[in-house]
């Protein structure tokens, strides 16, 4: 988009744009993190949005580091999948294209920690 402000013309850039989760993502993360509060096993989150990136972050404590990252990157939609479950470490636990699927990995960390 260009505007003329009289003998020059001057290029408004838009901002860029922040990849964010959508209300139908959260449903199905929320849920999940209101069972883990529930066992005990986390305490805190975070969401992050930024241009390339949304980032949901569990936390054991506050001042932790986080426990797991739910990261939504748009750009691996066609490869990888854009949503993956991240360890604090930093390893891929599980990525893929259904949010529901990856999900999966950190359900079965409930059912662990529900039995113990």
């Amino acid at each position: 988009m260009a505007q003329h402000l009289g003998a020059s013309v001057v290029k408004l850039t838009p901002p860029p744009r922040q990849v964010s989760f959508h209300r139908t993502e959260l449903a199905l993360i929320l849920p999940l993190y209101g069972k883990m509060v529930s066992a005990g096993e986390w305490r805190d989150y975070g969401i992050s949005m930024l241009r390339d990136v949304a980032v949901f972050s569990v936390f054991r404590r506050a001042t932790e580091h986080p426990l797991y990252r739910i990261e939504k990157r748009p750009a691996l939609a066609q490869r990888q999948g854009q949503y993956a479950v991240i360890g604090m470490d930093g390893q891929v636990l599980k990525r893929g294209r259904d949010l529901r699927n990856v999900l999966q990995v950190l359900e079965k960390k409930l059912i662990r920690a529900v039995e113990g």
